[in-house]
Protein backbone atom coordinates (compact mmCIF):
# COMPACT_ATOMS: atom_id res chain seq x y z
CA UNK A 1 0.00 0.00 0.00
CA UNK A 2 1.55 3.23 -1.20
CA UNK A 3 1.46 5.26 2.08
CA UNK A 4 1.79 9.58 0.34
CA UNK A 5 3.85 10.81 3.35
CA UNK A 6 1.13 13.57 3.69
CA UNK A 7 -0.65 13.81 7.47
CA UNK A 8 -3.83 13.58 6.90
CA UNK A 9 -5.93 17.31 7.67
CA UNK A 10 -6.95 16.32 11.58
CA UNK A 11 -7.60 20.12 12.38
CA UNK A 12 -10.78 20.46 14.08
CA UNK A 13 -13.45 22.49 11.90
CA UNK A 14 -15.64 22.79 14.92
CA UNK A 15 -13.83 25.60 17.17
CA UNK A 16 -16.22 28.42 17.99
CA UNK A 17 -14.38 31.42 16.11
CA UNK A 18 -14.25 34.01 18.93
CA UNK A 19 -13.62 36.65 15.62
CA UNK A 20 -17.48 38.27 15.22
CA UNK A 21 -18.61 35.95 17.73
CA UNK A 22 -22.24 37.83 19.19
CA UNK A 23 -21.77 38.29 22.26
CA UNK A 24 -24.21 39.78 25.38
CA UNK A 25 -22.92 39.73 28.75
CA UNK A 26 -24.98 41.18 31.55
CA UNK A 27 -23.17 43.53 34.24
CA UNK A 28 -20.31 44.36 31.83
CA UNK A 29 -19.78 47.94 32.66
CA UNK A 30 -16.56 46.81 35.29
CA UNK A 31 -15.04 43.83 36.90
CA UNK A 32 -15.23 40.42 35.26
CA UNK A 33 -17.94 41.25 32.79
CA UNK A 34 -16.06 44.16 31.31
CA UNK A 35 -12.78 41.95 31.81
CA UNK A 36 -14.87 39.34 29.84
CA UNK A 37 -15.67 41.78 27.55
CA UNK A 38 -12.61 43.38 26.87
CA UNK A 39 -10.86 40.26 25.98
CA UNK A 40 -13.22 38.80 23.66
CA UNK A 41 -13.11 42.33 21.83
CA UNK A 42 -9.74 42.11 21.36
CA UNK A 43 -10.03 38.94 19.97
CA UNK A 44 -12.46 40.38 17.32
CA UNK A 45 -15.99 39.55 18.66
CA UNK A 46 -19.28 41.69 18.39
CA UNK A 47 -20.22 42.22 22.04
CA UNK A 48 -23.22 44.23 23.73
CA UNK A 49 -22.94 44.92 27.17
CA UNK A 50 -25.65 45.58 29.88
CA UNK A 51 -25.65 47.67 33.19
CA UNK A 52 -27.92 49.89 35.23
CA UNK A 53 -25.60 53.17 35.70
CA UNK A 54 -25.95 54.77 32.09
CA UNK A 55 -22.78 57.05 33.02
CA UNK A 56 -20.88 54.05 33.97
CA UNK A 57 -22.04 51.79 31.45
CA UNK A 58 -21.50 54.15 28.54
CA UNK A 59 -17.83 54.96 29.53
CA UNK A 60 -17.44 51.56 29.71
CA UNK A 61 -19.00 51.01 25.96
CA UNK A 62 -16.34 53.74 24.66
CA UNK A 63 -13.71 52.49 26.07
CA UNK A 64 -14.34 48.84 24.66
CA UNK A 65 -15.73 49.97 21.41
CA UNK A 66 -19.11 47.68 21.81
CA UNK A 67 -22.60 47.91 22.05
CA UNK A 68 -24.46 49.82 25.59
CA UNK A 69 -27.73 48.51 26.56
CA UNK A 70 -28.99 50.14 30.09
CA UNK A 71 -30.71 47.02 31.40
CA UNK A 72 -31.78 45.45 34.87
CA UNK A 73 -31.93 42.02 34.96
CA UNK A 74 -34.09 42.44 38.19
CA UNK A 75 -36.26 43.73 35.65
CA UNK A 76 -38.38 41.18 33.43
CA UNK A 77 -38.97 43.55 30.57
CA UNK A 78 -35.38 44.63 30.78
CA UNK A 79 -34.20 41.53 30.40
CA UNK A 80 -36.31 40.71 26.76
CA UNK A 81 -35.80 43.74 25.66
CA UNK A 82 -32.19 43.54 26.63
CA UNK A 83 -32.29 40.85 24.03
CA UNK A 84 -34.18 42.09 21.73
CA UNK A 85 -31.70 44.99 21.08
CA UNK A 86 -28.71 42.78 20.93
CA UNK A 87 -30.13 40.67 18.48
CA UNK A 88 -31.38 43.96 16.49
CA UNK A 89 -27.27 45.79 16.95
CA UNK A 90 -25.34 42.47 16.54
CA UNK A 91 -27.31 40.41 13.70
CA UNK A 92 -28.17 37.68 15.89
CA UNK A 93 -26.41 35.91 18.99
CA UNK A 94 -23.76 33.08 19.82
CA UNK A 95 -22.97 33.54 23.22
CA UNK A 96 -24.99 34.94 26.80
CA UNK A 97 -22.18 35.80 29.66
CA UNK A 98 -24.49 36.01 33.26
CA UNK A 99 -22.53 37.78 35.07
CA UNK A 100 -24.62 40.27 36.51
CA UNK A 101 -24.57 40.13 40.22
CA UNK A 102 -24.61 41.74 43.46
CA UNK A 103 -24.18 40.62 47.31
CA UNK A 104 -25.24 41.14 50.72
CA UNK A 105 -23.59 39.94 54.01
CA UNK A 106 -25.60 39.98 57.28
CA UNK A 107 -26.01 37.28 59.98
CA UNK A 108 -29.22 35.59 59.51
CA UNK A 109 -30.72 37.19 62.45
CA UNK A 110 -30.23 40.54 61.43
CA UNK A 111 -31.03 39.27 57.48
CA UNK A 112 -34.03 41.81 55.97
CA UNK A 113 -36.31 40.17 53.72
CA UNK A 114 -35.78 42.82 51.45
CA UNK A 115 -32.24 42.42 51.17
CA UNK A 116 -32.23 38.55 50.35
CA UNK A 117 -34.87 39.11 47.86
CA UNK A 118 -32.52 41.83 45.84
CA UNK A 119 -29.69 39.47 45.70
CA UNK A 120 -31.63 36.58 44.71
CA UNK A 121 -34.00 38.65 41.94
CA UNK A 122 -30.58 39.66 41.07
CA UNK A 123 -28.59 36.80 40.70
CA UNK A 124 -30.78 33.94 40.28
CA UNK A 125 -34.16 34.94 38.46
CA UNK A 126 -31.81 37.53 36.37
CA UNK A 127 -29.73 34.72 34.88
CA UNK A 128 -33.05 32.45 34.27
CA UNK A 129 -34.85 35.19 32.91
CA UNK A 130 -31.86 35.91 30.35
CA UNK A 131 -30.85 32.46 29.20
CA UNK A 132 -34.80 32.11 29.02
CA UNK A 133 -34.87 34.99 26.45
CA UNK A 134 -31.74 33.48 24.51
CA UNK A 135 -33.07 29.95 24.22
CA UNK A 136 -35.68 30.30 20.94
CA UNK A 137 -32.41 31.70 19.22
CA UNK A 138 -30.10 28.72 20.10
CA UNK A 139 -32.46 26.57 19.22
CA UNK A 140 -33.44 27.80 16.16
CA UNK A 141 -29.69 27.91 14.75
CA UNK A 142 -28.79 24.42 16.33
CA UNK A 143 -25.85 26.16 18.54
CA UNK A 144 -24.96 28.56 21.20
CA UNK A 145 -23.40 28.49 24.65
CA UNK A 146 -24.60 30.28 28.15
CA UNK A 147 -21.60 31.14 30.12
CA UNK A 148 -22.75 31.63 34.57
CA UNK A 149 -20.66 32.97 36.22
CA UNK A 150 -20.66 31.64 39.46
CA UNK A 151 -18.39 31.63 42.55
CA UNK A 152 -16.77 28.98 44.75
CA UNK A 153 -19.59 29.97 47.19
CA UNK A 154 -21.10 27.38 45.29
CA UNK A 155 -19.27 24.87 46.57
CA UNK A 156 -19.46 25.97 50.46
CA UNK A 157 -21.27 28.28 52.67
CA UNK A 158 -19.64 30.72 55.31
CA UNK A 159 -20.40 33.10 57.72
CA UNK A 160 -22.99 36.16 57.45
CA UNK A 161 -23.18 35.31 53.49
CA UNK A 162 -26.47 33.52 53.69
CA UNK A 163 -28.21 35.36 50.83
CA UNK A 164 -24.97 35.60 48.64
CA UNK A 165 -24.07 31.60 49.11
CA UNK A 166 -28.19 30.84 48.75
CA UNK A 167 -28.01 32.25 45.25
CA UNK A 168 -24.60 30.24 43.92
CA UNK A 169 -25.99 27.44 45.35
CA UNK A 170 -29.01 27.91 43.08
CA UNK A 171 -27.14 29.41 39.87
CA UNK A 172 -25.20 26.20 40.33
CA UNK A 173 -28.08 23.89 40.48
CA UNK A 174 -30.04 25.70 37.80
CA UNK A 175 -27.13 25.36 35.57
CA UNK A 176 -26.72 21.56 36.08
CA UNK A 177 -30.64 21.76 34.75
CA UNK A 178 -30.00 23.46 31.64
CA UNK A 179 -27.24 21.74 30.55
CA UNK A 180 -29.87 17.91 30.84
CA UNK A 181 -32.14 20.29 29.17
CA UNK A 182 -30.15 21.90 26.32
CA UNK A 183 -27.75 19.26 25.21
CA UNK A 184 -29.66 17.88 22.78
CA UNK A 185 -29.77 21.23 20.48
CA UNK A 186 -25.95 21.62 20.51
CA UNK A 187 -26.74 24.65 23.44
CA UNK A 188 -23.33 24.30 25.84
CA UNK A 189 -23.84 25.75 29.24
CA UNK A 190 -20.73 26.53 31.24
CA UNK A 191 -20.65 27.19 34.67
CA UNK A 192 -17.03 29.38 35.66
CA UNK A 193 -16.49 29.56 39.76
CA UNK A 194 -13.79 32.28 40.69
CA UNK A 195 -12.83 32.56 44.50
CA UNK A 196 -11.83 35.67 45.55
CA UNK A 197 -11.14 37.98 42.66
CA UNK A 198 -9.80 41.82 42.70
CA UNK A 199 -12.60 43.86 42.13
CA UNK A 200 -15.16 46.56 43.70
CA UNK A 201 -17.82 43.83 43.51
CA UNK A 202 -19.42 44.55 46.77
CA UNK A 203 -17.44 47.67 47.68
CA UNK A 204 -19.36 51.05 48.31
CA UNK A 205 -15.55 52.83 48.34
CA UNK A 206 -12.47 52.82 46.29
CA UNK A 207 -11.07 50.54 44.27
CA UNK A 208 -8.90 47.56 46.42
CA UNK A 209 -5.54 47.77 46.82
CA UNK A 210 -4.17 45.53 44.17
CA UNK A 211 -2.35 41.73 45.47
CA UNK A 212 -0.09 40.81 42.59
CA UNK A 213 -0.64 36.95 43.21
CA UNK A 214 -4.47 37.36 43.65
CA UNK A 215 -6.91 36.69 41.05
CA UNK A 216 -7.85 39.46 38.60
CA UNK A 217 -10.79 39.88 36.26
CA UNK A 218 -8.60 39.37 33.37
CA UNK A 219 -8.18 35.67 35.03
CA UNK A 220 -11.57 35.15 34.66
CA UNK A 221 -11.85 36.50 31.10
CA UNK A 222 -8.88 33.66 30.09
CA UNK A 223 -10.96 30.81 31.12
CA UNK A 224 -14.56 32.08 30.00
CA UNK A 225 -12.50 32.84 26.46
CA UNK A 226 -10.47 28.99 26.66
CA UNK A 227 -13.96 27.44 27.91
CA UNK A 228 -16.22 29.16 24.87
CA UNK A 229 -13.14 28.21 22.56
CA UNK A 230 -13.32 24.09 22.46
CA UNK A 231 -14.62 22.31 19.96
CA UNK A 232 -18.34 22.63 19.86
CA UNK A 233 -19.29 18.69 20.19
CA UNK A 234 -17.17 19.51 24.08
CA UNK A 235 -18.27 21.17 26.67
CA UNK A 236 -16.46 22.19 30.37
CA UNK A 237 -19.54 21.41 32.74
CA UNK A 238 -17.94 23.47 35.44
CA UNK A 239 -14.53 25.12 36.11
CA UNK A 240 -13.35 26.43 39.54
CA UNK A 241 -10.67 28.51 39.71
CA UNK A 242 -8.16 29.83 42.70
CA UNK A 243 -5.18 31.86 42.47
CA UNK A 244 -2.06 29.57 43.04
CA UNK A 245 -0.30 31.54 45.84
CA UNK A 246 -2.64 34.07 47.15
CA UNK A 247 -0.22 35.10 50.55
Amino acid sequence: MKVSGVAPDTTPKNFMNIKNCRTLITGGSKGIGFAIAETMRMMGAKIAITGRDQNLLNKAARTLGVIPIVSDVRNELDCEDAVKKTLEELGGLDVLVNNAGVSHYSSVESMQTKHFENVWTTNVVGSMVMTREVIPTFKKQKRGAIVNIGSTAALRGYENASAYVATKFALRGMTQCWQEELRRYNIRIFLVNPSEVQTNFGKKTGPKRLFPNKLYPQDIAHAVVSCLAMENRSFVPEIVIYATNPW
